[in-house]
């Protein structure tokens, strides 16, 4: 059965379950630093990385821009830690997650249209998609878990069941 995913705006309130949405509309706390010339925002993720000894991690992803329509194939989760993307292009992309224990819920899929001055912090264990860059590659700033076990789950889709942007 063919299923096409609806585009959703990503806010703080919709993206909640899965984690964090990491812009300065959703910081808890705000000051001026630096004589007025600067804002400070606070506290905009639960970065949650010390499961079984780990570490925070800093890198860069760049993404290749996907064309849509397409097909999903695979869903992924990091059980041991959270993991935050900060977009650095300027580019809006899209978020795709979904619930679930041990085994991805389909039927909870979601696809969030971020913008450009939105990241995201999944939860540890939270069902994602990886990146998906629209329009041209995107390079996005990354916090996530660094250290020993096994913290990356995949899950493969059946060919052509969902779709994002339309069905073929």
């Amino acid at each position: 059965m063919r299923r096409v995913l609806s585009f959703e705006p990503l806010t703080a309130a919709s993206f909640k379950r899965f984690g964090d949405v990491i812009d300065v509309a959703s910081a808890s706390r705000h000051c001026t630093i630096n004589d007025g010339y600067a804002e400070r925002y606070d506290d905009l993720a639960r970065i949650d990385v010390d499961r079984e000894g780990g570490r925070p991690k800093l890198s860069i992803f760049r993404a290749l821009p996907r064309e849509l329509p397409f097909s999903l194939s695979v869903i992924e989760r990091h059980p041991l830690g959270s993991q935050a993307f900060i977009p650095m292009s300027g580019r809006p992309y899209l978020v795709v997650v979904c619930e679930g224990a041990d085994a991805p819920d389909l039927g909870t899929l979601r696809c969030f249209t971020a913008q450009a001055g939105q990241g995201v912090n999944y939860a540890p264990g939270t069902w994602h998609h990886p990146l998906l860059a629209l329009e041209a590659p995107c390079d996005f700033l990354v916090i996530d878990r660094a250290g020993g076990g096994n913290n990356c789950d995949e899950a493969r889709l059946a060919a052509n069941d969902i779709w994002i942007g339309s069905a073929l």
